[in-house]
């Protein structure tokens, strides 16, 4: 069917059942960033396939609402699918709520799948809705009209042991209960796969870019339960969770223990990474606390052993990038390169070490204008070739079996104009001013957001995404519960965190420019005013010179550009050959 025969298709279920409204949101029932394929409904229903929007279907109007990262992708995969694009004011925000009432009568039904909906949307929801005498009701008209939907990944899983970890899977457990115990809950149960890789130890390829495996978990008083296709596991890593307490259960049998807890349990859920679905199940006098799981708060906090082997990803990780980066100098203009097969490149420099697992993302690889698409992803109608003059942008990461990584350089082609640079120079100065900050305790990312835009606010410039995310240990690359970003979350940052720090500069159909790296949060000594904290850089490749407007560098700033660069070459320089150590030495020199 072409999208236009499915949303008739989908018009007409509405009709039969009576349903005024359908939503189709971008999730699966862990409330994943990255989905299965099993539960890419919305590129199925209207061909956009950015991470981010919601589909609203009635029989006048059918609509996707995303923010300004997908603004113009989702202009062009729209195009003849009988949507319309609805341009989020701010990202992440469902205004759909607020179009809905006046979109339609009181006595209306609004549906969408409880399973694909978190317990705070559609909490939400219903009293946004029920003040307008519109209802709401589960139905899922997709899979009805799906019928070569893929199946569930059963991708094997395997277990990381404790001294990759740097802890057991039962001394993290007891953890999690201690917090619980905090809250003055009985009962946990985890839908996010994140947080259940990390619990558990457990890693695997049912997600793309993420090593998850899809699985539930309810700890109790005296019970940790797994749920999980048992298959996916060997026997070994069946027996090593047995010896740590850890029970194993079919994935398909959460809902009925969830069912199955008694009367007076007081249960601990994350309502932002829980479904809808899933909560209902919950016995009716249950009490539930609600709040970020605990197990989110302490997978932030990197420990030793974790920090150690970030370190050593970096290290490899910068070895590959200069691969890339010095490839790239030396054949362009002598073969055709294009953002695609750039991007193939980085992916094999990556690939020859025996650790990769993996990309943490779908790379990043733009020139001139696709560069200013923040979340740009390369098609074959969109591939550029990388000639002539211009800024060529790559975001890009790994997953190595010791760590995750996430970067962004920008490298001039050929010719550079004075704007560009000018752009350059100011993201290299919010990035600096991010990575040299000391902060007292307790400070949040949105106050480390200001002081990272502020170089670019000086000119009247912003952008539209956050500033900085958490990063996983060889886990997802978008990791909370510290952001660095414009929200008010009030999350402070603390030691062993690892967050990005990534300012950029979009100007539409033109260039764009980003330039990230991670850093760790360490301690940064006490004062008569109080404990204070500040950032190490983890990344470990050179920021690039050759372009940047010194005039608007202060001499802080290009200390601290210097040092980094030379901390680059000293890190990478044993790992390198001749060729490639002279090659990297000549692109960190002094400026």
């Amino acid at each position: 069917m072409t999208y236009v025969e499915k949303l008739q298709a989908l018009r007409k279920l509405m009709a039969r059942q009576h349903i005024d409204a359908y939503i189709i949101t971008a999730a699966d029932p862990h409330i994943s960033e990255y989905l299965p394929a099993h539960y890419k409904a919305i590129p199925f229903a209207c061909g956009f396939t950015g991470s981010a929007g919601t589909l609203v279907i009635t029989q006048e109007f059918a609509g996707l609402w995303t923010d300004s990262r997908y603004f113009t992708q989702a202009e062009a995969q729209l195009t003849g699918s009988g949507y319309e694009l609805v341009k989020l004011k701010i990202p992440h925000t469902p205004e759909y709520i607020d179009w809905l009432p006046g979109a339609l009568p009181k006595g209306a039904t609004v549906g969408f799948n409880y399973q694909l909906i978190t317990v705070t949307l559609a909490t939400a929801l219903k009293n946004s809705l029920q003040q307008h005498e519109i209802s709401v009701t589960n139905v899922d008209f997709v899979s009805e009209i799906w019928s070569d939907r893929a199946a569930l990944p059963m991708e094997q899983a395997f277990l990381i042991d404790a001294e990759a970890a740097g802890l057991s899977v039962s001394s993290k457990i007891t953890q999690v209960r201690t917090a619980l115990a905090a809250y003055g809950a009985n009962d946990h149960f985890i839908s996010s796969l994140d947080d259940i890789a990390w619990l558990f130890n457990l890693r695997g390829k049912d997600v793309d870019y993420n090593p998850v495996a899809l699985s539930f978990a309810l700890i109790t008083s005296n019970e940790t339960k797994l749920f999980i296709d048992k298959e996916k596991l060997s026997i070994a890593d069946v027996e090593a969770l047995n010896q740590q307490g850890v029970v194993l259960h079919p994935y398909h049998e959460a809902g009925n223990a969830l069912a199955s807890l008694p009367e007076d349990a007081v249960v601990f859920i994350d309502p932002k990474r829980t479904c809808f679905g899933l909560y209902q199940l919950l016995p009716k006098a249950a009490k539930v606390i609600s709040g970020i799981n605990p197990s989110t708060h302490l997978k932030s906090l990197k420990n030793e052993t974790e920090i150690k082997h970030i370190r050593k990803a970096m290290l490899h990780d910068g070895v590959a990038l200069t691969r890339f980066f010095k490839w790239l100098e030396e054949h362009l203009g002598k073969e055709k390169i294009t953002e695609w097969s750039a991007a193939q490149k980085l992916d094999a420099f990556r690939a020859e070490n025996a650790s990769f697992v993996g990309l943490s993302f779908n790379t990043i690889s733009g020139y001139n204008a696709n560069g200013a698409l923040p979340h740009y992803t390369v098609t074959p109608e969109s591939d550029q070739e990388i000639t002539g003059d211009g800024l060529f942008l790559v975001d890009s990461g790994g997953q190595y079996l010791y760590g995750t990584t996430d970067i962004t350089r920008v490298i001039p082609i050929g010719n550079c104009t004075v704007r560009q640079s000018d752009d350059y120079t100011l993201v290299l100065k919010g990035l600096i001013e991010g990575s040299k900050l000391i902060f007292p305790t307790g400070t949040n990312g949105y106050q480390i957001d200001s002081i990272c835009r502020k170089p670019l606010w000086d000119y009247a410039i912003n952008f539209g995404h956050g500033t900085g995310h958490g990063i996983g240990f060889f886990l997802n690359v978008h990791e909370g519960p510290q952001t660095i970003s414009p929200a008010n979350v009030d999350i402070s940052f603390k030691p062993g965190m690892v967050t990005s720090i990534e300012p950029g500069i979009y100007r539409p159909e033109k260039h764009g420019v980003r330039i990230e790296n991670l850093v760790l949060c360490i301690p940064n000594g006490h004062t008569e005013f109080g404990d204070f904290l500040a950032f190490e850089t983890l990344t470990l490749c050179f920021i690039d010179t050759t372009i940047i407007n010194k005039s608007l560098l202060e001499t802080h700033q290009l200390a601290w550009l210097n040092q980094y660069n030379q901390t680059v070459f000293d890190q990478l320089q044993p790992l390198l050959s001749a060729e490639e150590a002279e090659w990297l030495k000549e692109k960190c020199k002094a400026v």
